[in-house]
């Protein structure tokens, strides 16, 4: 992927949020309803937020037979939620690896055009398992050297119908402590993104190297089953 002539909008320092969603035809109805619904309240809270809205760029990718970058990296601002429609089956690992190479070109990006920068996040949320023959993991090595090499932050969020055992075999350790994966009570999207959009505001007002306090997570998520 060739990088553009791009300018950037500011100096800040920046931070990258890329969503990876699945809209398999199993996320029909009300499923993709309440992520439509949370993705709008998610866009809404950052914007009401003068500096996160300076720092951080959102990225989106859908999956389902096929990826597409449905939001390429822009600041809150510069763009409106795209109303996400299903179909199809659940390409997730091509999902999640163009994820991981467009977070990449993005730093180069900033890079090139003399922006700091912090460590990006990919958020997963997927209800079901990937198409038979994906390479899983392979995915789950690369994401595993790039959480360890602190390329990366990534977080799988798993609602009901969702193979958890295949998310927690994606998922990493940061610093000795695993990151997810988490499942979703119920559809509770919009209590999902509030607490991104709160976690995405305390990231993107630290420095590289700080201990971050995100919210609690109770708000939205499911018991752990062990």
């Amino acid at each position: 992927m060739a990088l553009t002539a791009e300018s950037p909008r500011n100096f800040e320092t920046k931070t990258i949020c890329c969503f990876v969603l699945d809209v398999s035809a199993s996320m029909g109805g009300d499923p993709i309803k309440e992520l439509n619904r949370g993705l709008k309240s998610f866009h809404e809270e950052i914007q009401n937020n003068e500096t996160t809205a300076q720092r951080l760029e959102i990225a989106i990718v859908a999956f389902d037979d096929q990826v597409k970058v449905v939001q390429p990296p822009e600041l809150v601002d510069n763009f409106s939620p795209t109303e996400l429609v299903v179909g199809g089956t659940t390409k997730l690992v091509d999902g999640v690896r163009e994820a991981l190479r467009l977070v990449e070109n993005r730093k180069q990006w900033y890079r090139q055009t003399g922006q700091q920068y912090l460590r990006p996040w990919i958020v997963l949320i997927t209800d079901g398992a990937p198409d038979q023959g994906q390479d899983v993991q392979g995915l789950a090595r690369e994401i595993r050297e790039g959480m360890g090499g602190k390329k990366f932050m990534f977080l799988a969020v798993g609602v009901k119908g969702a193979d958890m055992d295949m998310l927690r075999g994606i998922s990493a350790s940061l610093e000795g402590q695993p990151v997810g994966p988490f499942p979703l009570q119920g559809l509770k999207f919009h209590e999902f993104f509030e607490w991104m959009s709160a976690s995405m505001s305390v990231v993107s007002g630290s420095v590289e190297g700080d201990r971050v306090a995100l919210p609690k997570v109770d708000s939205w998520i499911d018991g752990f089953q062990v």
